[in-house]
């Protein structure tokens, strides 16, 4: 879909999904993400914006933005790094390597992991526990946690801006070409000073 964007469009797409993550992120009433098979790219920034996740046995998860000559613009640059640390994360978004469910839950990514069929009865479980409580006082511990990591804000606006540069470059250029026609993105790193 986004093959043709260039920097003005990849800010305008980056802003609006922030814009709703956000407000998931923000939402004053618990918001579980039960994942069940792939959440890669913006998927698994979707589920990071949910207050909890719990995934099926099945469940992959992954910022594979790269090799499409973009980065994570939608959180991911900073959620990934507040559930599994900055060595993992810079090791994930660099790689592309996929983690199993059972890899999230280690890393502290996601809070549980249940065979497919009991994905939503466990979502439920934790959100009929969780209604027993008192929902200002719900809303207040969202908000405290939250306030946590308030300059996550300037940084998210540091991944938008760079989030949209990549639709300007060579490398986006190849990458979704790669995508579109199903092969491997041919790649040439070089390091700047190098011979």
């Amino acid at each position: 879909e986004f093959a043709k964007y260039k920097s003005a469009q990849g800010k305008l797409m980056a802003s609006n999904c922030h814009a709703v993550f956000n407000r998931i992120e923000n939402c004053g009433k618990p918001v579980i993400a039960a994942v069940n098979g792939f959440a890669l790219g913006g998927g698994c920034e979707l589920a990071m914006s949910c207050h909890m996740r719990v995934a099926s046995e099945n469940a992959k998860f992954g910022q594979p933005e790269v090799n499409l000559g973009i980065i994570p613009g939608y959180g991911g640059t900073q959620r990934l790094i507040q559930y599994i640390g900055k060595g993992k994360a810079l090791e994930l978004m660099m790689t592309t390597d996929m983690i199993s469910a059972n890899e999230a839950l280690a890393m502290g990514l996601v809070n549980h992991v249940v065979a497919q069929e009991n994905l939503i009865a466990k979502c439920t479980e934790i959100l009929n526990k969780i209604f027993t409580k008192g929902p200002a006082a719900i809303s207040k511990v969202i908000e405290c946690v939250n306030a946590h990591f308030e300059p996550l804000h300037g940084a998210i606006q540091y991944e938008i801006h760079s989030f949209s540069e990549c639709f300007n470059t060579q490398d986006f250029k190849e990458g979704t070409k790669a995508f579109i026609e199903k092969r491997k993105a041919i790649r040439r790193f070089v390091c700047k000073g190098s011979a």
